[in-house]
């Protein structure tokens, strides 16, 4: 009997790591969880961080500079198919995630980290290359910005924190 009851256990122990498993899967396959919000690291399972120099995304802008207000376009382009990302505009002075963005290409999403909109992600699992977004500047100053991407190859493999050039906010007299 005791042999039984330790299958039993082992079975049902094996079928809720495996329901683990399948539901943290593909709550990712929609996007990234808020917990990434501030470090931009993806919370799977034995991920394996590869250095943020790589030789097949770059995140830019056609804009060197920008205003309280602006709409600056921003392009994600890769030499490889990835499957998730994570976008955000931050200032050079301290880090802090600013803007909004108010235009997002199909199979993706904005998330709120701070703000309605200042976050991107995907929104399915459908393969991604070359990306264009729109982010808007806030009302009110805030400093230079670079963007930011994180890039998720597959379920294992991930780029944290890709950046852009700096955007500079020439001071206003």
């Amino acid at each position: 009997m005791e042999n039984g009851k330790r299958a039993q256990v082992a079975i049902v122990g094996w079928a809720c790591t495996t329901l683990c498993l399948v539901s943290c899967a593909a709550a990712f396959s929609h996007g990234a969880s808020l917990s990434a919000c501030k470090d931009m690291m993806p919370r799977h399972l034995r991920v394996q961080l590869h250095s943020p120099s790589n030789n097949y995304v770059t995140v830019h802008t056609n804009m060197s500079f920008y205003f309280p207000g602006n709409k600056v376009p921003v392009t994600v382009r890769s030499t490889r198919d990835f499957m998730g990302f994570l976008l955000q505009a931050r200032k050079v002075s301290n880090d802090e995630i600013a803007g909004t963005f108010v235009f997002i290409p199909p199979g993706s999403k904005l998330m709120t980290c701070f703000e309605d909109g200042d976050t991107v992600t995907h929104s399915d699992k459908s393969l991604k290359r070359n990306l264009s977004f729109v982010w808007k500047a806030p009302d009110q100053p805030i400093g230079d910005i670079k963007f930011f991407i994180s890039i998720v190859q597959s379920y294992f493999v991930y780029w944290a924190k890709i950046e852009s050039a700096i955007v500079a906010q020439p001071e206003q007299n």
